[in-house]
């Protein structure tokens, strides 16, 4: 391979990692906001296709592309307060719970979607920042996600909050010991219930992302299990959002590696590196949740360093 074509792939793998990675970042975001609460939601795989079946057919309905966003943010927020209420019930698991609502979100998605199959959508625009160079690959690669530069500064908001707001000061408490949350008169289930509506409604845009920019349509095999993947990431991330960012480019730039390299002919084991996002994730949960290790950044509540 020649540095043309290698300068080529690197190209096309920047400008994978923001198509793809676009979904993980704000599904991360969602999830490292509620697991900051101290609350586990395995749900949002349900809330990702929901979301998307939204978002497609709110915009194909009404012709516009940022009503279906909104729809799709609306539908997460919806399924996560669903999660939210059922898990601040006695002798409710959050697993057990989360897996049930991913199952009723893809349930509900798959019925009600089945007339969206085939239609047409307005699509999201894209921002042309590559349009300052000759190359086509620089402008394809900087074509951006309407929805991507909304995610980084989500990403700052959520940081700074965390760290410099009584909002963020609270999830972080009654994250790390409910007990002492409710000895200052907090409500831990009114602060766990709301983190984890808005944490959905966060992802519910990565569920937008996909239905109505990449790939810009609806199916039934749209997610690929990207909602489950996004848990090990906020594991991976240790639970701080700006370290989500790049972990998500880093999953979108893996994913888009097999199709970078058969943009320039490289067709052998095409599949193999399709698979490299599952593979991390699996090595990341092996290296990461061995019992002997101490997680940094983790909130107590969650158990995972006890």
């Amino acid at each position: 391979m020649d540095m043309d074509a290698i300068g080529a792939v690197l190209l096309a793998i920047l400008g994978g990692a923001i198509r793809v990675g676009t979904p993980f970042l704000f599904v991360s975001l969602g999830e490292c906001l509620t697991e900051k609460s101290g609350r586990i939601n395995l749900g949002l795989e349900g809330v990702l296709v929901f979301s998307a079946m939204s978002a497609f057919g709110v915009a194909y309905w009404s012709g516009s592309a940022w009503l279906g966003v909104l729809a799709g943010s609306a539908s997460g927020a919806l399924l996560a307060l669903l999660h939210g209420l059922a898990c601040s019930m006695k002798r409710v698991n959050d697993i057990a719970m989360g897996i049930g609502v991913m199952m009723l979100g893809i349930g509900l998605a798959f019925y009600l979607g089945k007339p969206l199959i085939q239609p047409q959508a307005p699509t999201l625009g894209s921002l042309p920042l590559g349009n300052w160079s000759d190359s086509p690959q620089v402008r394809a690669a900087l074509d951006i996600n309407a929805l991507f530069p909304i995610g980084v500064l989500l990403a700052l908001l959520m940081a700074w909050a965390f760290a410099n707001t009584r909002w963020g000061m609270l999830v972080r408490m009654v994250g790390d010991s409910s007990d002492a949350a409710r000895a200052l008169g907090t409500s831990v289930t009114w602060v766990r219930t709301l983190a984890t509506t808005v944490g959905g409604a966060i992802a519910g845009l990565g569920g937008a992302s996909l239905s109505l920019y990449y790939p810009g349509s609806w199916n039934e095999g749209l997610s690929s299990g990207q909602g489950l993947i996004a848990v090990a990431l906020v594991i991976f991330a240790r639970w701080r959002p700006m370290a989500c960012l790049w972990a998500a480019l880093l999953f979108g730039g893996a994913g888009a590696l097999g199709p970078a390299l058969q943009s320039v002919g490289v067709t052998g084991y095409y599949y193999l590196f399709n698979a490299v996002p599952y593979v991390m994730t699996l090595v990341i949960l092996v290296v990461t949740c061995a019992p002997q290790r101490v997680l940094r950044g983790a909130p107590s509540e969650l158990g995972v360093q006890r």
